[in-house]
């Protein structure tokens, strides 16, 4: 672990005082990159402890995002990390909540950041400020949950990192009033024991609905799975039982076109099952949406204890009837469809939202505002690990602050936002307006900093370190090797994150896989050999060999495609 390495300066000397709006992952990282930049964070959290969503509560809060009680994230904790914090070794690859949560206390602790979150404090109302033409402040009026006292304070930046999991969003369908049973959104549920000897409807196959469904398995009497349009489902892990999240983002995929890692992903999603065979297969392509994880849902569909059916048309007084105008009887119905985006402590002039479409430069700034001295931090939804991400863009907002970067014209942001939604390539829903791939939005946000690595010069100078920036794992640590803040032990973080990723693994009470593990992870003389990074390069050659032999019309591609 490493230790506290932010410069601090007294308070006396901090010029600029940040409002920051929440004390999860994104507002931990934002407490950091303030005083990183000699800034005053104050944070404010409703809560009595940091977390945010992974803060789990046995009762569900409205304004709360929430996880349930078995939840295990998606993404391996490499992947997931701080740039400058790596996991303990300990740790699982993939994390239960409780884990998540600890690795976030102990970033805070390592740090010293709890000193500058106000817990039990919750904000009313954000505005500009009497001078805001002149400055470019805001007035935040704010309440404390233990003495009810309302205050107000003046910033001169506001740092929005409340996510965009609190808002359920609940459907409207004709009937759902006469229906005896109970409807609640999956924000509300938390383990499924209360659902004993129930037949259960999940209506939704995101990762909530679908995580939901397999933990219902182990009380429910009968699961259902009602969706609209089918999914791409994949495991967490790939080939030898590496981590998905880490093969697949790699500079060494993202630099093969788009079209043919679509298609890499459908034949890989249908190695975990075929898709066409379980009914799953959605209309859209692999990558056009955001995919959905899931290691169970194959054999509990095979073990008939979750039955896929189609999207709901409404209720009846014991069930629901199909859009194949079968009826099912149901005990009760779980809602995961998604969340809706709300900014209750703003005006609409601030920031407007359409149906979960958000008007923001990178998916950061409103353009139309004269200060970059709002930003909304973690409302952009990768394919991997918002927590990295986060802790880009509260890098570059902060050196906006402090006047050592500057924002384009609000023209050319506006055209950027244009130009990227008709490029966007993702399928046009409601959950997938602030969708973007995890490598391209880092890299894009790190050029604004200086933080993107060089990889060409990188070849010249250290080509061992080059060698993993592009075949291993991009993990957030190669956006430490330059630019502001950089860190000294990103070199050996990045070349060792392989097996520090799978370290628990070896905790096995066989000796002879304890020493066979030791070995693989001491000799250095083998870093070619590094089991992701060879993984890597021979399953690209063999995707360029099956691409190239079987075309569209062949009997493999209609059972795989």
């Amino acid at each position: 672990m490493r230790k506290n390495s932010v410069t601090y300066v007294k308070t006396s000397d901090m010029k600029r005082r940040v409002a920051i709006i929440g004390a999860g992952c994104s507002g931990l990282t934002a407490i950091k990159a303030c005083l990183e930049e000699h800034l005053q964070p104050v944070c404010f959290e409703r809560e009595d402890d940091v977390g945010g969503l992974w803060n789990y509560n046995d009762e569900p809060k409205l304004g709360k995002g929430s996880v349930f009680k078995s939840t295990v994230i998606n993404v391996s904790k490499e992947m997931m990390a701080f740039s400058d914090f790596p996991p303990p070794r300990h740790h699982a690859t993939f994390g239960p909540h409780r884990q998540v949560l600890d690795y976030f206390k102990l970033y805070a602790e390592n740090f010293g950041l709890s000193e500058f979150i106000r817990f039990n404090t919750s904000v009313e109302k954000v505005e500009q400020a009497e001078d805001y033409e002149e400055t470019g402040r805001w007035t935040l009026i704010y309440r404390n949950a233990t003495t009810d006292d309302v205050k107000t304070e003046i910033f001169d930046g506001v740092m929005v990192c409340t996510g965009h999991h609190t808002f359920p969003h609940m459907p409207i369908f004709y009937g759902k009033r006469q229906f005896r049973g109970r409807i609640m959104h999956s924000h509300s549920y938390r383990d499924s024991t209360e659902y004993a000897d129930k037949k259960v409807l999940v209506v939704g196959l995101g990762n909530s609905g679908v995580d939901i469904a397999v933990d219902l398995c182990k009380h429910a009497k009968q699961v259902y799975l009602s969706s609209r349009r089918g999914a791409w489902i994949i495991s967490r892990k790939f080939l030898c039982g590496i981590p998905a999240d880490a093969f697949a983002n790699t500079r060494l995929l993202f630099s093969l076109p788009k079209s043919f890692l679509k298609w890499a992903f459908q034949f890989f999603a249908n190695l975990h099952f075929n898709h066409g065979l379980y009914g799953l297969k959605p209309q859209n392509r692999g990558l056009e949406t955001h995919p959905t994880i899931s290691d169970d849902l194959p054999v509990k569909m095979l073990s008939g204890q979750v039955i896929l059916k189609p999207n709901v048309q409404h209720f009846t007084e014991t069930g629901v009837i199909l859009d194949n105008n079968e009826c099912i009887e149901v005990d009760d119905v779980i809602f995961a469809t998604g969340y809706d985006f709300k900014f209750p402590f703003f005006d609409d002039q601030v920031i407007s939202v359409d149906k979960n479409k958000v008007y923001l430069y990178k998916y950061m700034f409103p353009p139309h505002l004269p200060y970059p001295t709002l930003a909304f931090i973690g409302l952009v939804q990768v394919i991997g690990a918002v927590m990295p991400v986060s802790e880009m863009q509260c890098r570059w907002f902060t050196r906006l602050l402090k006047g050592q970067n500057t924002l384009p014209f609000r023209e050319i942001m506006e055209e950027d936002i244009e130009q990227k939604r008709k490029r966007f390539s993702f399928i046009k829903t409601q959950r997938h307006t602030i969708q973007s791939f995890y490598i391209e939005y880092m890299d894009e946000v790190a050029k604004e900093i200086g933080a993107k690595p060089n990889l060409f010069r990188m070849i010249f100078k250290d080509p061992v370190l080059a060698f993993h920036c592009f075949c291993s794992p991009c993990i957030p640590a190669q956006y430490r090797l330059v630019g502001p803040c950089k860190w000294d032990g990103a070199r050996e973080c990045i070349k060792t994150a392989w097996q520090r990723s799978l370290s628990p693994l070896s905790e096995t009470s066989f000796p002879w896989n304890r020493s066979d593990a030791k070995k693989s992870s001491t000799d250095d003389k083998k870093w070619l050999t590094d089991d992701i990074s060879t993984t890597a390069i021979v399953t690209v050659l063999f995707f360029i060999v099956i691409y190239m032999y079987f075309s569209p019309r062949t009997h493999l591609s209609k059972c795989y495609f």
